[in-house]
């Protein structure tokens, strides 16, 4: 009972984090400020419901362990990507 309680408020919490990074999208701030408060409210919602799932279905430990390894360092890596893509765009005049 505590472990389906636990499993659907990680579950909660994750989609909460992917509506909170939206939220900046509609403001006035900086591409790039956009861009990071999506990426990290949405990695960090998707790891949410992640261990959520691992919490629910336990069996699946190795896919899903393999699933948050393998969230983090592609979002991580395509933040830096865009990034510097958005950045470079900007210093030769295109």
């Amino acid at each position: 009972m505590i472990i389906n309680l636990l499993s659907y408020s990680c579950i909660v919490v994750g989609i909460v984090f992917w509506f909170w990074g939206t939220f900046p999208l509609l403001g006035k701030r900086s591409v790039l400020f956009k861009l990071h408060s999506l990426s990290v409210a949405d990695t960090l919602g998707s790891m949410s419901i992640i261990v959520g799932l691992l919490l629910k279905v336990p069996s699946q430990w190795s896919l899903l362990l393999l699933a948050l390894i393998s969230l983090a360092i592609w979002n991580t890596v395509l933040g830096y990507v865009l990034a510097y893509c958005s950045n470079s765009g900007g210093k030769d005049g295109r």
